[in-house]
């Protein structure tokens, strides 16, 4: 259920509430009100509390993915450089070859 449905839920709910509880209310009107009022703070707590874990689990979410994020382009940057290092041995080595068969037709000279 999406976030925006939820509140929806909620505040139709608090509306039918407050209006079935002034319609069926045994009490007079300043205590019935005192009521509906408690309720609503009530119903504004619980979902202040809910909307901060909320907020909590989304930030926690974000907090893991940047550790995998920065986890793979650490693992990503060790390879390349591993390969880098690679290629650049077979170059040398392929320059010392090539400077070693030169040097030999000079030396044949």
């Amino acid at each position: 259920m999406s976030t925006g449905k939820l509140l929806l839920g909620l505040l139709a709910g608090t509306a039918v509430g407050a209006i079935a509880g002034i319609l069926f209310a045994p009490e007079k009107g300043s205590t019935t009100r005192k009521k509906i009022y408690q309720k609503g703070d009530d119903y504004v707590g619980e979902m202040g509390d809910k909307f901060h874990a909320f907020l909590e689990s989304i930030t926690q979410r974000f907090e893991e993915l940047k550790t995998e994020v920065v986890q793979m382009t650490e693992a990503g940057l060790e390879k390349a450089e591993a390969k880098v290092g690679d290629t650049v041995a077979v170059a040398h080595a392929k320059i010392n070859h090539q400077k070693e068969a030169a040097a030999d037709i000079l030396n044949k000279n």
